[in-house]
């Protein structure tokens, strides 16, 4: 049984299809990333990265379909990598 990486494992919704930034080395032409703000992967991010890192951010889960990684996506704000979503 295959597992559809674009489905977020920790709020089980679907991922946006998401144009990576020209300007990064992140590899990959697009990814999957979860964009649900109430997320708990997201959501507890903020407390985790303030108290391990001292710094004010989260992170996404995101699927590269290139490379086949999944993984954490840095976001300083709610809003932050909304503007690269692919509209299917």
């Amino acid at each position: 049984m295959s597992v559809d990486k674009t489905i977020c494992p920790h709020c089980g919704q679907k991922m946006a299809k998401w144009r990576t930034p020209e300007q990064t080395t992140w590899g990959g032409y697009h990814w999957y990333v979860c964009f649900n703000d109430e997320c708990r992967y997201y959501v507890r991010g903020w407390d985790h990265m303030e108290k391990t890192m001292g710094v004010k951010c989260s992170y996404r889960h995101r699927y590269d379909p290139e490379s086949g990684n999944c993984g954490p996506m840095p976001v300083y704000s709610k809003d932050m990598g909304r503007e690269c979503i692919i509209e299917d």
